[in-house]
C-alpha cells in the first residue's frame, strides 16, 4: 500500500466517522480531546459533552466542558494500560459520535497516580506507593503577582511540603486585601458577575497551577469554597443551582488531574449562607460526577460536620489538642477520632508558628514541630503554616512566597525518620509505662516522643522476644545517636534530661 493511498484513506475515514487518530499517553496523565464547534446561547450552560472511553472491560464516563472561543475539551486520565477507544455524546451535532484511541503505556518513574486511603488511617498512591502527607497551607498563593507565584512554587520545591491547602476563589481578609489578576467568573469587578459564564482564563492559570505542583511532587489540596469573602465579591453567596453548576465545571475541568484532593470547604461552618444539606449535596455530586473518586473532606471552625458520612474519605480538621503539652486529655483526642470515624485523620490547621498579634498565628518553631512529631506518633497526620509578618505582609499562610521559620528544616528532618519506617504507616502504641506519644510501625520499629518535658531516664515496654538497638534523637538539633546497649522486654533508657528528645527502636537483625 502507497504512503498516499494510506493517507487518503485515513482522511477518509476521519471525515466519515468522526475518527481522531490515536496517541500515546502515559498512565496517570491526561489525554485530553479538544473539539471545536459553534453553539448557540451560554456555551457553558447550553451544550453538554461526554466521552465514554473503553479499554477491555473498563469504561469510563467523562464529562467534557467549554473553555471559550468555541473549544469544547474532554480530559481523561487512564489508570490501565493498554488501548483506549472513546466514543463522545452531546446534544450539538458538530460534538457527537466523535470516535478515536490512544495507548496508555507504563508510568515512568515519580508518577505514582491517585492518593488513597490505606490500611484505615494512612494512604497510599495507586501504584502501591506509601504517601505520608506532610502539609502545609498557601490559602491565596494562586492570586497574586506572578512572581510571588513562581517564589511560592520554587520554595515549595525546597521544602518538606508534599500537599498544600489553597483556595479557588480569592480571599478578602486581613492581611490580603487586593483584587486578584484574574477572577473565576466573567463580568465586572467586584461584584458584578454572571455566574453562568466562567473565566477560563482564570482556570487556564489554575490549572497550571495544578500542574505545577504535580511536578515537583505536591498534592493540591483544593479548597472549594470559603467564609472568607467578606460581601465583596460574593462568591460565597451563589444560589443552589450556580454552587452546584460550578461544582460539575471543577469535576470536568481539574478532576483528570491526579494530585487533587476535594476539600468542601475551609471553615464551612461560618458560610452562614449555607446550610448542612447544602455540604451533604456538594458532596454526593463530588462522588457521583468524579470518576476517579478523589479524596474528599471537610474543613471546620467551631462545629464539625458529620464525619460518619461515607462520602467523607479523611478528617481535614481544625483542633488544637496540643496545647497542654502533649499531655493530659488532648492528646486522647485523636484515638477518639480514629476509633469513632474509622478514617484517617489530618490536623490541617493546629494553629500556625508565626509572630501575628493574633492567637492562632503566635506559635514558637519549636512548639509547630512538637505538634508535628505528637500528631505522627498518634497514627495520624499534621499540616504546618507560617504566619510571620513583614512589611510587604507577604504572609506565607495567605499569600505564599518564602519560608522564614524554624520548624521547616526539622519537619523535613522527621519526614526522613517517617519514610524510612517499616511500611503500612504508624499506629499509637499504649503500652508504654509513662508515654502516650509513642508510635509503632510493625512490631520490629517503635518511635517515643518526651515533647517539651525533659527526662534524665525512662522505662519503655518492648516485646520480650526480640532484641532491638536503640537510637537517640535530638529532633531539635537535627541528631541521630545510636545507644551502646542491646534492649528487649521492660528496660530502663538514659537520657540527657533536655527537651525535643525521641527513642527509635528496631529490631536487631542478628
Amino acid at each position: 500500500m502507497t504512503r498516499l493511498l494510506l493517507i487518503s484513506m485515513i482522511c477518509a475515514l476521519i471525515l466519515h466517522d468522526n475518527y481522531v487518530a490515536g496517541e500515546i499517553i502515559e498512565k496517570y496523565r491526561i489525554y485530553e480531546l479538544k473539539l471545536e464547534a459553534a453553539s448557540k446561547g451560554n456555551p457553558f450552560r447550553d451544550v453538554q459533552i461526554q466521552a465514554t472511553f473503553q479499554n477491555n472491560g473498563d469504561k469510563v464516563a467523562v464529562n467534557g466542558f467549554y473553555d471559550g472561543d468555541g473549544q469544547f475539551i474532554v480530559r481523561f486520565m487512564p489508570q490501565t494500560e493498554g488501548d483506549w477507544t472513546y466514543n463522545t455524546k452531546s446534544n450539538i451535532e458538530a460534538l457527537n459520535n466523535v470516535k478515536g484511541s490512544f495507548k496508555c503505556i507504563s508510568a515512568s518513574a515519580g508518577n505514582h497516580g491517585i492518593v488513597r486511603v490505606f490500611n484505615t488511617f494512612h494512604f497510599k498512591h495507586d501504584d502501591g506507593t506509601q504517601f505520608y502527607p506532610f502539609g502545609t497551607t498557601g490559602y491565596a498563593w494562586i492570586h497574586q503577582p506572578e512572581n510571588i507565584q513562581e517564589q511560592t512554587l520554587e520554595t515549595l520545591k525546597n521544602s518538606p511540603f508534599n500537599k498544600i491547602r489553597m483556595c479557588v476563589f480569592p480571599k478578602w481578609y486581613e492581611f490580603n486585601r487586593t483584587e486578584p489578576q484574574l477572577y473565576p467568573y466573567l463580568g465586572n469587578a467586584p461584584d458584578k458577575w454572571d455566574f453562568w459564564k466562567f473565566n477560563t482564563a482564570f482556570f487556564r492559570h489554575l490549572e497550571k497551577r495544578i500542574s505545577q505542583l504535580n511536578d515537583i511532587g505536591v498534592q493540591c489540596d483544593l479548597i472549594l469554597f470559603h467564609p472568607y469573602d467578606g460581601g465583596h465579591w460574593g462568591f460565597d453567596r451563589m444560589s443552589d443551582e450556580q454552587d452546584d453548576f460550578y461544582i460539575r465545571y471543577i469535576i470536568a475541568r481539574l478532576g483528570a488531574y491526579s494530585n487533587i484532593w476535594w476539600s468542601l470547604a475551609n471553615e464551612f461552618d461560618f458560610m452562614e449562607e449555607k446550610q448542612d444539606e447544602d455540604w451533604d449535596r456538594f458532596l454526593a455530586i463530588l462522588a457521583e460526577e468524579d470518576p476517579y473518586n478523589h479524596l474528599r473532606s471537610i474543613h471546620n471552625g467551631v462545629r464539625w460536620y458529620d464525619h460518619t458520612n461515607p462520602l467523607i474519605t479523611h478528617l481535614s480538621i481544625q483542633e488544637d489538642p496540643w496545647e497542654d503539652g502533649g499531655v493530659g486529655e488532648g492528646p486522647q483526642k485523636i484515638d477518639r477520632w480514629k476509633n469513632k470515624y474509622n478514617k484517617p485523620v489530618i490536623i490541617d490547621e493546629m494553629k500556625y508558628e508565626g509572630d501575628l498579634k493574633y492567637s492562632f498565628g503566635d506559635l514558637t518553631a519549636e512548639e509547630m514541630t512538637c505538634r508535628f512529631w505528637y500528631t505522627l506518633t498518634k497514627g495520624a497526620y499534621a499540616t504546618h503554616g507560617e504566619t510571620y509578618m513583614n512589611d510587604e505582609e507577604i504572609i506565607w499562610w495567605s499569600k505564599g512566597g518564602e519560608l522564614t521559620g524554624g520548624s521547616v528544616s526539622r519537619i523535613n528532618f522527621l519526614r526522613t525518620i517517617i519514610e524510612d519506617a517499616p511500611p503500612g504507616g504508624f499506629a499509637a502504641c499504649l503500652d508504654m509505662e509513662e508515654d502516650g506519644n509513642t508510635a509503632r510501625a510493625g512490631e520490629s520499629y517503635y518511635l517515643v516522643y518526651f515533647g517539651a518535658r525533659q527526662p534524665s531516664g525512662r522505662i519503655i515496654k518492648l516485646s520480650d522476644d526480640k532484641r532491638y538497638t536503640l537510637e537517640l534523637i535530638d529532633t531539635w538539633n537535627m541528631t541521630i545517636t545510636p545507644l551502646d546497649a542491646i534492649y528487649s522486654g521492660r528496660c530502663f533508657v538514659k537520657l540527657p534530661g533536655k527537651p525535643y528528645m525521641a527513642i527509635r527502636a528496631k529490631v536487631r537483625l542478628n
